[in-house]
């Protein structure tokens, strides 16, 4: 089981690290993902990570800004959210599967945690 964590309530300019942490298995054997989802939007690919080399891939709209790593001591991946902007207000979630991209089936899926970016 996949969980996603760390949203909240930031103003513009602000940051804020997601946290993905697993129950039953580990994450390192796994190619994470995270998207995103607005109200009245498509859910969009923000960034990914390999489970086998560690490359990392960003969406356009996140790309300089946000940054994902893993700590495999703690079965966890993060994305580091920096300078954040109101367009970046949806509900973050992070999913699990085995191939890197963000158009690859993605097999487990966390619950989400909103993101609100508001001054």
């Amino acid at each position: 089981q996949l969980q996603a964590s760390g949203g909240g309530l930031v103003r513009p300019g602000g940051s804020l690290r997601l946290s993905c942490t697993a129950s039953g298995f580990a994450l390192n054997n796994y190619a994470i993902g995270w998207f995103r989802q607005a109200p009245g939007k498509e859910r969009e690919g923000v960034s990914c990570i390999s489970s086998t080399d560690g490359s990392s891939y960003y969406g356009d709209s996140s790309k300089g800004r946000f940054t994902i790593s893993r700590d495999d001591a703690k079965n966890a991946v993060y994305l580091q959210m920096n300078n954040l902007k109101p367009e970046d207000t949806a509900v973050y979630y992070c999913a699990a599967g085995p191939e890197f991209g963000f158009d690859t089936i993605y097999d487990e899926w966390g619950q989400g945690t909103q993101v609100t970016v508001s001054s």
